[in-house]
């Protein structure tokens, strides 16, 4: 009785009267999910509205953004063509080196510097030879122009990427070196990546090997943050990235992993069918990823995850799958089981979280000894990440109920 709403009373019942079952278990079930799905899409509809809101004050910013980059462009090269002493300037433009900043990040103000954030070494001597003849002047301001251009425009949809010259493929290298050492590193270091790539973003937007890095580099913004809608944002706009990368890029793996990540990531606060179709898409991309690169532990680890919750669904989710989907998705924790021991078999001890998880799996598949052996076998591995600390608080209870 305690069950039924109180608006199903009698009208003329008085305070004291007990509720009776007026509807059936199945009813009264069939009622709750009605409720829990209008409440669920209006929350939803709320955050659709603040997102909207949220685009369109980024679209504001950005517009601005490229206006004052438009400007400190332009004041740089009024600048330059003032400068009244002419300086010694090598034979050949095409040799100019490429730096990138690593200390913070952001770009550099020296007056060689170009928008995607490195700097040439002939940058200055490009320009100092207008001192020397007023009449040369819009010829070689054009020329550098049309340099510029050349090194950073986009790749148009059409086309097929455009190869580096050999001084920018110097510097990608450099940089993505750079990239993955940081991407490597703590939290200080993890953002300093991220804006490192973003300051190069336009520099190298049509290269592969970037885009993938700077995908991964917004999952690790996501991580950092702790807002709501900033980890919502960095997510989306990730995901964007890889969505173009992969109508160019199917064959590469790193595309594929790090667009089923970013897709549970953008999934984490929407709704339970949204949650769920994200799933899917999560499962088909690392499936891509795995036939591609078949050795890599990390793709075996993020398919073990998808194992292990998809056997874990709740009820109410257990429901909507069956009823929004004529072929549910299916995975046993066995399955998840055989994922985490192959990533063991690939590189052992590539984590803590992996061990936690094994251990899980032998506890739900009543195996006690194996359990505690692989507890143990965590317990030997220091905790490098966020997973890894929240992977320790599990095992932690996990051996407080084993003690039990």
């Amino acid at each position: 009785a305690q069950a039924v709403p109180t608006a199903l009373l009698p009208a003329d019942a008085g305070d004291g009267a007990v509720p009776s079952a007026l509807l059936k278990q199945d009813e009264q079930l069939e009622l709750l999910e009605r409720l829990d799905f209008v409440v669920r899409n209006i929350v939803e509809l709320r955050k659709e509205v603040e997102e909207l809101r949220n685009s369109l004050q980024d679209l504001a910013v950005e517009i601005v953004g490229e206006v004052r980059t438009h400007l400190e462009e332009t004041q740089r090269v009024t600048r330059r063509r003032r400068f009244p002493f002419p300086r010694e300037r090598s034979d050949s433009t095409g040799s100019s080196s490429i730096y990138f900043t690593a200390s913070s990040g952001n770009a550099n103000t020296d007056d060689g510097e170009s928008e995607g954030g490195y700097t040439t070494a002939n940058a200055e001597s490009d320009y100092d030879r207008e001192s020397e003849r007023e009449g040369e002047d819009e010829v070689s301001c054009d020329t550098v122009r049309t340099v510029r251009r050349d090194s950073l425009d986009l790749v148009p949809e059409d086309e097929s990427p455009l190869l580096l010259d050999s001084t920018l493929e110097d510097g990608l290298g450099q940089l993505l070196e750079q990239a993955d050492r940081l991407h490597s590193g703590d939290e200080r270091d993890r953002r300093e990546g991220f804006q490192l790539l973003l300051n190069n973003k336009l520099a190298y937007a049509g290269q592969r090997e970037f885009l993938w890095r700077l995908a991964r580099a917004h999952c690790d913004m996501w991580e950092l943050t702790e807002d709501a809608d900033e980890r919502r944002s960095y997510a989306a706009e990730g995901k964007e990235e890889l969505e173009l990368a992969l109508q160019k890029w199917d064959q590469s793996a790193e595309c594929h992993q790090w667009f089923a990540i970013l897709c549970g990531q953008v999934s984490e606060h929407e709704s339970i069918p949204k949650r769920i179709q994200a799933g899917y898409v999560f499962k088909e991309h690392i499936d891509k990823a795995i036939a591609l690169k078949p050795q890599d532990p990390q793709l075996y680890y993020l398919l073990g995850r998808w194992c292990y919750q998809v056997a874990h669904l709740g009820w109410l989710e257990k429901r909507t799958v069956s009823a929004l989907f004529e072929a549910p998705p299916t995975a046993t924790v066995q399955d998840a089981l055989q994922n985490f021991l192959r990533v063991e078999e690939l590189s052992p001890g590539f984590s803590k979280a992996g061990r936690v998880y094994i251990a899980k799996c032998y506890k739900d598949l009543g195996n006690a000894s194996a359990a505690v052996l692989w507890m143990n076998l965590a317990s030997e591995l220091p905790g490098n990440t966020k997973e890894d600390a929240e992977s320790e608080k599990e095992l932690e209870e996990m051996r407080s109920v084993w003690e039990e």
